[in-house]
């Protein structure tokens, strides 16, 4: 409960993601960043280490989906095979299995709470413009 709590307040501290786009990618990068090191609970040294692996998988999994956007069977193998592949790179810097794997499962419990904050936002603006404009606020007097 503890960390979904945390995960929740570091959304909405880093404020709406609708800002310039590269701001938005760099909050984005920072929520990843913090979200990825307390899960891993990675050490300094680690962190220095699997943060430049991390990138450069992660760019391959950027460049999968672009080369496969319109085969999503064809994307899912080239992710297995990206996977399969820095697997024992990521053993290497986090010593473990167990680790490797809680990578690739944080990756997507991330992707979910991004995904899930997203459409909260979405709901939200929709609420807010379904509310007639000449309705005025209840704590304003109308005028006679």
């Amino acid at each position: 409960m503890k960390k979904i709590f945390f995960i929740i307040s570091l959304l909405f501290l880093h404020g709406y993601f609708c800002v310039a786009q590269t701001q938005s990618d760099s909050r984005v990068q920072d929520i990843k960043i913090t979200y990825m090191n307390k899960e891993l609970n990675l050490t300094p040294d680690e962190e220095q280490k699997f943060w430049p692996l991390y990138n450069n998988y992660f760019s391959e999994i950027k460049q999968a989906r672009r080369d496969y956007a319109n085969d999503e069977v064809g994307f899912e193998d080239k992710v297995v095979q990206i996977r399969k592949k820095y697997k024992t790179d990521f053993k290497k810097v986090l010593n473990s299995d167990a680790r490797v794997n809680k990578v690739y499962v944080s990756e997507k419990n991330l992707r979910d709470l991004f995904k899930k904050e997203l459409q909260n936002r979405q709901r939200l603006r929709k609420e807010q413009n379904q509310i007639p404009k000449n309705r005025q606020s209840p704590n304003k007097p109308k005028n006679k």
